[in-house]
């Protein structure tokens, strides 16, 4: 009998829609520095690589680009105020909660592999009850590299005893699909996720619109 399957996932645009609370908190930081704001569809293209470099993306786009010493300050004020409204709209998109729990009951392993920030990451998984699900959860900050870097997924797989050969990755966007090719393991794109790029051209194995439609994707990827 096969070994379970090993799921790692991302978290923003794939298991939650943390749009919301991100451009608040953006904009806010934006408006201090007088700069214009950004609108949803500008922060699609923004994120996904981390706290600075969201900054340097969107004071590049708004306005003027930061100093090293600027980038800090203001990167520093956008954590703390979205630390402080972390969950103000943010929601799991549709199907998740009863998906994770269908997974769980037939055996797989579940982590989380995320480029936001690992306290952020554990406040909006207790905040949205989403912590009870994943046995090992791997934010930016824990090691010196994050996603598109293989070893991020990896290190989720084996903090999870599981097995590379029998692992998917879940997300949404280039980041998720090139950290998941360098670690030789299938990944599945939900195409309603934080990208600019046509989800189709992204290079994914698998694509869906349906958070219920995984466990189905990742047999057929596993071949079980």
């Amino acid at each position: 009998m096969p070994q379970a399957p090993t799921i790692v996932f991302d978290l923003d645009g794939t298991l939650v829609d943390t749009a919301p609370d991100l451009l608040a908190s953006l904009n806010a930081v934006l408006r201090e520095a007088g700069h214009r704001t950004v609108d949803p569809v500008e922060l699609r293209s923004l994120v996904g690589f981390g706290v600075r470099r969201l900054f340097e993306r969107a004071f590049e786009r708004t306005g003027t680009a930061l100093s090293d010493d600027n980038l800090n300050k203001y990167s520093d004020e956008f954590l703390a105020y979205y630390r402080a409204n972390i969950a103000n709209e943010s929601q799991l998109f549709p199907g998740v909660h009863e998906t994770l729990e269908a997974l769980k009951a037939d055996g797989a392993l579940l982590g989380v592999c995320t480029n936001k920030p690992h306290d952020l990451t554990g406040l909006l998984l207790n905040a949205l009850d989403l912590t009870r699900h994943f046995g090992s959860v791997i934010g930016a900050g824990v090691s010196p590299y994050n996603k598109p870097d293989p070893r991020h997924i990896l290190d989720v797989v084996a903090a999870l005893k599981g097995d590379a050969k029998r692992a998917v990755m879940v997300g949404d966007s280039s980041v998720d699909v090139n950290a998941a090719k360098a670690a030789k393991i299938p990944v599945i794109v939900l195409t309603y996720g934080y990208t600019i790029e046509p989800h189709a051209e992204l290079g994914a194995d698998a694509l869906t619109d349906d958070f219920t439609e995984i466990p189905a994707l990742v047999k057929k990827l596993l071949g079980s």
